[in-house]
């Protein structure tokens, strides 16, 4: 990322490290403009999920990050987010243990194949696929007014197939968290509701736990190879730790059907994004 792209970001305040981490300049303006992206990234995440899709274009926003660098130092910070909202849904929200646990158990194992995937192959190999997704899942969404209103299971929830259903969705999307990122929460709380029938506000509870051990199956792989730029890191984990706690209890007082449309907007949004992306490639 070339520096006059972000120049106006770092004019807010002086160098902190100089050239910083792995040649990342990191500044006080750089770093309070990342504590309000993980704020407003931590609430989003909490309530429906897709947080990265702010927090992940602030990271590369930053002059000298590279994508895996951002990609790795967004993980720092959702996963404090996820932390925060997960406890605070496991408080008030049972989400269905049986599914969500395994499904959690294979995401790590998941994501950890993607982060070491992110290090070799091109994100433009998956933007394609992944807005024809998002586009479809919107769509299904708004076409079902009812879907996720309440729990309608799909299977006995202590069937095999209740079970195969919920550990597939989460090492699939595990591996898609850790190549990329942006939408991984959007992804579990759908497929929660379309795949196994739970309403929305269990789909959130439950796609919180899997994504915390998505994020942890990233780091797995992404701290010990060097890769998280530490300052900038713990900046978006202070914005999520307060946007997780407020996001959660956010969800859980207005229901269901707020989660809903918090979803549709946020699938459009990514759907926008990507698709900028990816014009912006081709042209």
């Amino acid at each position: 990322m070339s520096g006059s792209a972000a120049g106006p970001l770092l004019a807010a305040g002086e160098a902190l490290t100089g050239s910083g981490e792995g040649g990342v300049e990191v500044t006080l303006g750089l770093v309070l403009l990342l504590l309000a992206a993980g704020l407003v990234a931590g609430w989003l995440d909490a309530v429906v999920g897709g947080g990265g899709i702010i927090q992940l274009p602030a990271l590369l926003l930053v002059p000298g990050i590279t994508p895996v660098q951002a990609l790795a130092t967004n993980k720092v910070g959702s996963i404090a987010g996820t932390t925060v909202s997960a406890a605070t849904y496991l408080r008030r929200v049972s989400p269905d243990k049986s599914a969500a646990l395994p499904a959690a158990g294979l995401a790590l194992v998941g994501a950890v194949l993607g982060a070491m995937l992110a290090t070799v192959v091109p994100e433009a190999v998956f933007r394609p696929v992944i807005l024809v997704v998002i586009v479809g899942v919107a769509l299904f969404t708004l076409l079902k007014p009812s879907l996720g209103a309440e729990a309608m299971l799909r299977y006995p929830p202590d069937s095999k197939r209740h079970h195969a259903t919920a550990w597939a969705l989460g090492f699939c999307v595990g591996v898609y968290d850790g190549v990329l990122g942006p939408g991984t929460g959007s992804f579990l709380v759908i497929g929660f509701v379309a795949l196994l029938g739970f309403s929305f506000l269990q789909a959130s509870a439950s796609g919180k736990v899997v994504n915390w051990a998505t994020n942890l199956g990233a780091l797995l792989f992404f701290v010990p190879a060097g890769h998280v730029v530490w300052p900038l890191g713990l900046a978006v984990a202070a914005g999520n730790i307060a946007g997780g706690w407020l996001g959660a209890r956010t969800a859980i007082r207005l229901g269901s059907g707020f989660v809903r449309i918090v979803f549709i907007v946020v699938a459009s949004l990514l759907v926008l994004t990507l698709g900028w992306d990816l014009l912006a490639s081709v042209l």
